[in-house]
């Protein structure tokens, strides 16, 4: 990964390495500038991608599996610490050739290309289990 600090102290932008996890590239970012708290954007291309979807009446995550070079024309997300370790809660916006747009929450997917934002925060942030959605959310 290659990665600089920007004018502002606590914001980065990196290179996302082809062939590596989209996700996991993001909370190695976090892991190398020790962000306990961030929020990032980016965007690329994935060879193939997993995207979940939670359904709230049943409370519980479903896939969507995708074997297939995608677009990533919009990522956001956030890391923080859920049970001590930084998390990067990814949610994105793919499309494919004919510009079918398909979106969720990023489990996930092999880089072909990404860049990356982030914005470190001074005070971290933790993820705790709260009853009523069954998800893993800020205190």
């Amino acid at each position: 990964m290659h990665y600089r600090e920007v004018e502002t102290a606590s914001e980065y932008v990196a290179r996302l390495e082809t062939g590596a996890d989209w996700r996991a590239e993001i909370e190695s970012l976090a892991d190398e500038v020790e962000a306990d708290a961030a929020w990032f954007t980016a965007l690329g291309a994935v060879q193939d991608a997993e995207l979940w979807f939670y359904d709230q009446d049943e409370c519980e995550y479903y896939p969507l599996a995708f074997d297939e070079p995608l677009e990533v024309a919009s990522c956001v997300g956030n890391v923080s610490l859920l049970e001590g370790d930084r998390f990067a809660h990814t949610h994105v916006v793919l499309s494919d050739d004919e510009g079918v747009a398909y979106a969720g929450h990023l489990n996930e997917a092999t880089v072909w290309a990404g860049e990356v934002h982030m914005r470190v925060f001074e005070e971290p942030l933790e993820r705790e289990y709260d009853e009523t959605t069954e998800l893993d959310l800020w205190l």
